[in-house]
């Protein structure tokens, strides 16, 4: 009788053990998920620093004619 009554206090601990890891690993989960969700949500505009020098650069110097290859200018 003591046996049964062992085997059967072992049989619900351990389902409450696995209840309680279910429930920390989802909500582990859920926060991990929280956590991670504003690094996707903020769309930071790229930086355009580079592309507007280079314009700059284009506009100041002018586009020089074209060589005559053949040398006969």
């Amino acid at each position: 009788m003591i046996g049964l009554v062992n085997f059967s206090l072992l049989a619900v601990l351990t389902m409450f053990a696995v209840a309680a890891a279910a429930a920390l690993c989802w909500m582990s989960l859920r926060i991990t998920i929280l956590v991670i969700e504003p690094a996707t949500a903020r769309r930071v505009p790229c930086s355009t620093e580079l592309a507007d020098g280079r314009r700059r650069l284009a506009r100041s110097r002018p586009i020089a004619p074209p060589r005559n290859r053949e040398g006969g200018e």
